[in-house]
């Protein structure tokens, strides 16, 4: 039976896997749950699944746990970086699910890789900042990636027998193109937080959600895949399809183009992750063919939404130059939220913080975390000078 800690248990993606989890009782236990402000639901799911350690933000939040399950049953409770770190690397837990958004999933998601964990990796800012580092510790310590990503997991299921990556001519990447897909420049400026969370086809959280409105949420998938699948970036492509069936392609030498479809719910790679090498049920249904009938695909458009390009110029620019543009993202996204900038400046930030510095290419992970908080100093200097 297999061991699971899910960093960041109540989200979107820790919630669908304890929803596939739930279907396989023989197969699956959960060692660890783990939340950061969502003390509520995190109680929720200790009480129904016993997890042997619970970790939340602070102490505070660790005590208010208690005080709720301690008539239930008693387990370990432990909070900050240092518990989520710990739950990452037991030796209990077989596989990491690493669902911590942004940033602070980077450390403990190395950990995972350093102590041979099998990773269920749903956090791309961890492989945008130091994907070459992740790539390589994984095999030195023999660690397993699996991406939940739904555009990576079918790249993921289509090659990962393939020994070859000569025989791939490219990779496409999907996209919804998300809620502003047809909106004009003018109209950008305009929107509302509201309405930029207000997804067409994915309920996600608010980083993401927003990420995914302006489509850096490809760009970063884009870089993530030149690491996880060892591709040069100019081998990967993406378009726009809305009705999000088909999650990417590859196409191969010989002209084959060879797609995974399904309908767009996550709970479909959370389980072929779980279950790799072998297929499990996820609870989710097969296409009707005869139904999806009206598939189209775009290309993106690079005036509307400049974040594509950034990634790749990132990418080509360096690995501090992919850190900066996920801090600087990151800062941007939340001053947005916050309604201190306009969507539109978004990727003006972004382009801006690119320009401004061009640091030497880190050796270790120490490295990755200088520049990354080194940026977000920059990036809130450049919002307060606006």
């Amino acid at each position: 039976m297999r061991a699971i800690s899910i960093l960041g248990s109540t989200g979107s993606i820790g919630c669908n896997t304890l929803n596939v989890v739930r279907l396989h009782p023989d197969k699956f236990n959960i060692f660890a749950l783990s939340s950061y402000t969502n003390t509520d639901l995190l109680c929720t799911q200790a009480i129904e699944f016993r997890p042997s350690v619970i970790v939340t933000k602070d102490a505070i939040s660790a005590k208010k746990i208690h005080g709720l399950i301690k008539n239930t049953y008693t387990p370990e409770i432990l909070h900050g970086l240092s518990g989520y770190r710990f739950i990452a690397r037991a030796n209990e837990a077989t596989d990491i699910v690493a669902a911590i958004s942004g940033s602070a999933g980077l450390l403990p998601t190395m950990d995972a890789i350093i102590h041979g964990k099998k990773i269920l990796l749903a956090n791309k800012e961890a492989m945008v900042m130091a994907g070459s580092l992740m790539i390589d510790s994984c095999s030195k310590f023999n660690a397993k990636l699996i991406p939940v990503d739904s555009e990576h997991n079918a790249i993921f299921q289509i090659i990962h027998s393939n020994s070859d990556n000569n025989a791939i001519n490219k990779i496409i990447l999907t996209a919804s193109g998300g809620p502003f897909r047809d909106f004009t420049i003018d109209q950008l400026s305009d929107v509302t937080v509201d309405e930029a969370l207000n997804h067409p086809n994915w309920v996600m959280g608010k980083k993401i959600t927003i990420d995914s409105a302006t489509m850096m949420n490809k760009g970063l998938e884009v870089i993530e895949a030149a690491y996880l699948f060892d591709i040069p970036i100019e081998k990967i492509d993406v378009l726009i399809h809305p009705q999000s069936i088909i999650h990417s392609f590859v196409e191969f030498l010989d002209g084959s183009l060879i797609s995974q479809l399904g309908y767009p719910d996550m709970k479909i790679p959370i389980s072929y992750a779980l279950g790799f090498p072998d297929r499990i049920k996820s609870g989710i249904e097969g296409i009707k063919l005869e139904e999806a009938n009206d598939l189209t695909f775009d290309s993106p458009d690079n005036d509307l939404f400049p974040c594509l390009n950034l990634a790749y110029q990132a990418f080509s620019m360096g690995m501090a130059s992919t850190i900066i543009l996920n801090a600087a993202n990151e800062v941007a996204v939340d001053a947005f939220l916050k309604k201190i900038i306009p969507f539109t400046e978004i990727p003006t930030l972004i382009n801006s913080a690119l320009q401004s510095w061009a640091p030497n290419k880190p050796s270790n992970i120490e490295d990755v975390l200088a520049i990354d908080s080194e940026m977000r100093i920059k990036t809130m200097s450049l919002i307060a000078k606006r």
